[in-house]
């Protein structure tokens, strides 16, 4: 999984273990204490990294959605439903950053 991410990431994960793996403990548990099942729980947080501007976070999320069974085109719609509410430009530029991520899987 390591060569996922960014090497800065990697290399400051490394450097600041404890500190990832409360990070990691943190999602997970919050993840476990509701009813929305991962996939649901990683298409919500696509959204809302997508929200924020998050290139790093929507491909994160993307990926992790896609492991728990996402299809390309529920990936493609959490972001497109975000249109009237974050608007097309910041819309647009979430959809490219997933889009090489999805189209390898179409």
């Amino acid at each position: 999984m390591a060569g996922e991410f960014p090497r800065w990431y990697s290399k400051t994960r490394e450097q600041y273990q404890e500190y990832f793996k409360a990070l990691e403990n943190l999602g997970e548990t919050v993840r476990r204490q509701g009813p929305l099942d991962e996939k649901t729980s990683h298409l919500i947080q696509l959204a809302a990294a997508a929200a924020i501007r998050s290139e790093g976070s929507v491909h994160s999320h993307a990926r992790q959605a896609i492991k728990a069974g996402a299809t390309p085109d529920e990936i493609y719609h959490t972001i497109m439903l975000l249109t009237s509410t974050i608007g097309f430009p910041t819309t647009s530029a979430a959809l490219s950053w997933v889009h090489d991520l999805v189209s390898k899987d179409k």
